[in-house]
């Protein structure tokens, strides 16, 4: 669809990794290890008393301090928000936030400091450590291994499950059904679908891909770990839900030219 373009344009704040994206003829779519070891010279009950007390001060610990954050250059809030496992997502670091960081959640200026809010995982992993120093080594369970990376298949279908699998790691939100919609309105599922005739084409800089996403926008917007090929349909998915995040909440909130 046609669109004016203006809204295309990445804002000239060195805040985000991430950027603006356009539609085929739309405006631009947008967080101790505990080892012992016994002596054989020292008494059994001395060292089940020495394990004990180990156990009972790791099981102690509770670390449940606030945390911050200070931005720098190429910060987006959904990588914050994953990155210290912000309970809540990039919504909620947001919204604890907004007073700092102003109305619009894809501008954050370098040098703030956001409150991530209090994290409990240290805490958990002291509990943990104390019951495992309370188990004899001999009965400490095998780290079960680690689980295959999934297969999918090279397609739509599998492009969208592999991108929202992307999208879940870095709390991006939306919807295999979101992204169809405004894939098959877009580029009708063509991965090398580009616009040469609209505002930005005009400016040289055409609406490319799956969701039709100009370089600026796949630039700024780019997840970590999906390819630097604007064409590329998870990497162009993947950069354009993570626009529409930031700038409508989420891709299905996209019903149009964005």
């Amino acid at each position: 669809m046609p669109a004016k373009g203006k809204h295309r344009r990445p804002k000239h704040h060195p805040i985000t990794r991430r950027l603006a994206l356009a539609g085929t003829g739309g405006a631009a779519l947008t967080l101790p290890l505990i080892s012992a070891t016994t002596a054989g010279a020292v008494p059994t009950t001395a060292a089940t008393t020495t394990t004990a007390a180990t156990a009972t001060t790791a099981a102690n610990v509770v670390t449940a301090a606030a945390k911050t954050y200070s931005v720098v250059a190429g910060d987006t809030l959904s990588e914050i928000a994953a990155d210290h496992s912000v309970s809540g997502g990039w919504q909620q670091l947001y919204a604890a936030n907004r007073s700092v960081i102003g109305d619009n959640p894809s501008i954050i200026r370098p040098g703030i400091r956001l409150e991530l809010g209090t994290q409990a995982e240290p805490a958990r992993a002291s509990r943990s450590a104390a019951r495992t120093a309370l188990k004899p080594a001999a009965q400490t369970a095998a780290k079960p291994a680690a689980k295959p990376a999934a297969a999918y298949p090279n397609n739509l279908d599998g492009w969208i499950r592999e991108s929202l699998d992307v999208m879940a790691k870095h709390g991006i939100p939306g919807s295999y059904n979101g992204i169809h919609r405004n894939v098959m309105r877009e580029s009708s599922g063509n991965p090398m679908a580009i616009n040469n005739w609209d505002i930005n084409a005009q400016n040289g800089i055409p609406s490319k891909g799956l969701l039709q996403v100009i370089d600026p926008t796949f630039q700024a917007y780019h997840v970590p770990g999906t390819s630097q090929n604007s064409y590329d349909p998870v990497a162009n998915i993947t950069a354009a839900c993570n626009y529409a995040a930031a700038r409508y909440g989420s891709i299905d909130n996209v019903n149009g030219p964005y």
